[in-house]
């Protein structure tokens, strides 16, 4: 919490969304970019801790770029569960391997094929908004 408020304080996520607003001119690129930010961060960093850290300096960016903050929050924890997922770093597997006294190399080979239908449901959930926002949308009506 304390980064986040200095973060916050120094600005860092307005001058975050100039800067990639500068170098970045395609939503499509902006939204494949994230997927890869978010994959890397959901690899290195606990979900809970990248809420904190993470959304703050998205956020704007993202609304800079016209997505909607529900759709963003859904693109967020999907890469983050798939990010969870990845080898070599990816908490799940450490996790999985100890509860089933499997080595790591095996739990990892075990789970590509899930990781390729989750990479596919990120593709689908981040290019096909509707999928993320039109039920609740729906549902407010």
């Amino acid at each position: 919490m304390g980064l986040t408020n200095y973060l916050i304080d120094a600005q860092v996520p307005a001058k975050g969304a100039a800067w990639v607003t500068a170098g970045i001119h395609s939503r499509v690129a902006f939204l494949l970019v994230l997927n890869g930010f978010l994959l890397v961060v959901g690899c290195l960093m606990d979900i809970f801790s990248a809420i904190f850290v993470v959304v703050p300096l998205i956020l704007p960016v993202a609304t800079a770029f016209g997505i909607d903050p529900l759709h963003l929050g859904a693109i967020f924890l999907i890469n983050l569960e798939v990010g969870y997922l990845t080898p070599p770093v990816g908490m799940n597997l450490f996790l999985a391997s100890y509860r089933f006294n499997k080595p790591m190399g095996q739990v990892a080979r075990a789970v590509l094929p899930f990781l390729a239908v989750q990479a596919a449901a990120v593709l689908l959930v981040t290019y096909v908004p509707w999928l993320s926002e039109g039920f609740a949308k729906w549902w407010a009506r």
